[in-house]
């Protein structure tokens, strides 16, 4: 017993950059001011486009939704970690961590309204497609890893999950063969505390979560998940490592959602009111950032008023430019997952097709209208956090691909930069079948900014 002591107290210290109350606890992360503020607007951002998500499946509008609330420094300070050439492996959750890292917000909308173009993810934008079924991602991500790291190209993958997703063989066999093969991937758990209904304690006899990493043969790391300097720290630390070629390591960030794990449950059926008003009185993430960016004097009340506004206006446009798209047709929901058809799947869309009365369609979705190159976004609405305005127009199916530009100030490009990389031997895992639009082309860009 006295071996696990030590190995929960010493080995798994909570890694904290900023108490509760924001006050500098341990070493910041090197960060200018403009960066700092970036990431409190992400939080912001996020935590409203949660809050309209919400109202928007209240509603009617939305078929249901998965909240992030309380979950804001994990993602922003994680998602901030990653250079451009990453590569994102999301659960359903990691709605923050995918429209930094370039995904459209149209796309987040588009997909949790039922609608198959949401997860058609724009070319050079390195995110993996949302996987709902528990754990599933992380093979994905170890093999893409995997992958990368026989071709000799330097990136690195993160895959995201939860608590729950450790108790699934998915997640020990990735962290086993990463282990083994020491594949350029960092494991990426947020902690929230219930796997839907099931609390930790019944999900693990572990102490913690990273000292599961011990028994694969590399790092496991514990961070305060509602520290965003913290995450961001220990993120980067970990991605740089993955890219020097020394192996995974996997991030347990300890957080709490203040909401459902989805609207499909009722989450006062087995937490209490007073744990909920403890996180959320207590360790909100956002109020955290927020009285440490007021005590460096780089935020004050009118400025954080015009954040919020600023974040409602953009999420209003793009809600608004989402609902405006024509409705899909029904057999698109063959368009997205095959580039080419198997034949039992071929045979139920003609089948469809005839129930429709009609006899033909091209299966694969448009090919959008892609962006100019120039970074400006091609079609689309352009309401994403921090890219630019682009023109007018969908693909053929409605899609918005090539809108927006990137949310971290114009990645992505359009069908010519998605065929320069793809003759330039790009790594990357394999997309879905459909269109290629794209989302303006500007090569890079990090940092451009909100």
């Amino acid at each position: 017993m006295g071996s696990l002591h030590h190995l929960r107290e010493e080995t798994f210290a909570m890694v904290r950059v900023l108490d509760p109350d924001g006050n500098l606890v341990g070493e910041p992360p090197d960060l200018d001011d403009a960066r700092l503020l970036e990431f409190y607007r992400w939080m912001v951002f996020a935590r409203i486009f949660d809050e309209r998500c919400l109202n928007l499946q209240r509603q009617g509008r939305m078929g249901t939704y998965a909240p992030l609330a309380g979950q804001e420094a994990a993602q922003v300070g994680s998602a901030f970690a990653l250079e451009p050439d990453d590569w994102v492996f999301p659960s359903y959750r990691e709605h923050a961590v995918t429209m930094i890292h370039g995904l459209p917000m149209e796309n987040v909308l588009l997909y949790w309204m039922g609608r198959e173009e949401g997860n058609r993810i724009p070319e050079h934008v390195n995110v993996f497609t949302v996987a709902v079924p528990i754990a599933t991602q992380i093979p994905h991500a170890v093999g893409a890893a995997w992958a990368a790291k026989i071709r000799g190209d330097r990136r690195a993958f993160i895959v995201y999950f939860g608590d729950g997703a450790t108790s699934e063989g998915d997640f020990h066999e990735g962290c086993n063969f990463a282990g083994v093969f020491k594949a350029p991937v960092v494991f990426f758990c947020q902690n929230n505390q219930f796997a839907i209904s099931v609390p930790l304690h019944r999900q693990t006899a572990s102490e913690t979560i990273a000292q599961k990493a011990v028994a694969y043969g590399f790092p496991g790391v514990r961070v305060d998940g509602n520290d965003v300097l913290a995450v961001y720290k220990v993120t980067r630390e970990a991605l740089d490592r993955a890219r020097a070629g020394e192996g995974p390591t996997l991030i347990e960030a300890v957080t709490y959602r203040f909401g459902p794990h989805t609207t499909a449950d009722d989450p006062t059926r087995y937490r209490t009111p007073e744990e909920v008003e403890e996180w959320r009185e207590r360790r909100d993430p956002i109020t955290r950032m927020r009285r440490f960016l007021m005590a460096k004097g780089l935020l004050d009340e009118a400025q954080d008023r015009a954040i919020a506004e600023e974040a409602r206006d953009r999420i209003a446009a793009a809600v608004r430019a989402v609902e405006q798209m024509p409705k899909a047709a029904p057999e698109s929901i063959f368009d997205y997952v095959y580039a080419q058809l198997p034949w039992h799947l071929e045979e139920q869309r003609r089948e469809l097709l005839e129930e429709l009365g009609r006899t033909s369609g091209t299966p694969g979705g448009g090919t959008g209208a892609g962006g100019s190159g120039d970074g400006t976004g091609g079609g689309g609405a352009g309401a994403a956090p921090t890219g630019r305005a682009g023109s007018s127009g969908t693909n053929a199916a409605g899609a918005p691909e090539g809108g927006a530009g990137s949310t971290r100030g114009g990645r992505a490009g359009g069908p010519a930069g998605a065929a320069g990389a793809a003759a330039g031997g790009d790594p990357s895992p394999p997309r879905a079948g459909g269109g290629a639009g794209g989302a303006g082309a500007s090569g890079d860009a990090r940092g451009g900014g909100w």
